[in-house]
């Protein structure tokens, strides 16, 4: 599907499981703390797009010191801009750092676990450009079921009067639930 010469992507509202919105990054120095180094890849990244997750973890004990990032993106086409736009990129540190999507194929997921109201609230601000939101209801409309009961009678009669000439039976069929 195209949107002004650019390729569309649904977001779904719904726990992130595909690699193609991971990325992994690694080299990062051992000087910094890993909360220091979580608030300089957020600094980086989240300028970037929106990011749905991101975390910090020490090099396993058989590598050389450091730390390495797992950052989890909405959006495919996003991940894939910010993994271009940073490898091998010195963005907060002497040495540049690797980026690099995930590869991990996951067993396909039968039901998609919904975001928790947050995150919901989070990306529907940044896609939509709401700036926060209301829970209070601001008005309610009541329908009038006695006008809705005449209107379904006079179209009933309506269509009762022009079935011999053929007019009424579409709506004859959509108001006994027939298509």
């Amino acid at each position: 599907m195209r949107s002004g010469g650019r390729m569309a992507e649904v977001v779904s509202f719904a726990v992130l499981s595909e690699s193609d919105k991971t990325l992994l990054v690694w080299e990062l120095s051992s000087g910094p703390t890993a909360e220091a180094l979580h608030h300089s890849l957020f600094t980086v990244f989240s300028q970037l797009d929106l990011l749905y997750s991101l975390r910090v973890f020490p090099n396993a004990a058989v590598a050389r010191p450091g730390f390495y990032g797992i950052i989890k993106f909405y959006s495919a086409r996003d991940a894939h801009r910010a993994q271009m736009a940073c490898h091998e990129k010195h963005l907060f540190q002497k040495s540049p750092v690797q980026v690099r999507l995930g590869t991990k194929h996951k067993a396909d997921q039968h039901q998609a676990l919904a975001l928790n109201s947050s995150q919901c609230q989070e990306l529907a601000n940044y896609y939509f450009g709401f700036n926060g939101w209301s829970k209070r209801i601001i008005k309610v409309n009541f329908i009038d079921f006695l006008w809705l009961i005449r209107l379904i009678s006079t179209l009933k009669s309506w269509t009762s009067e022009r079935r011999e000439l053929g007019v009424g039976r579409r709506c004859e069929r959509l108001l006994s639930g027939r298509t």
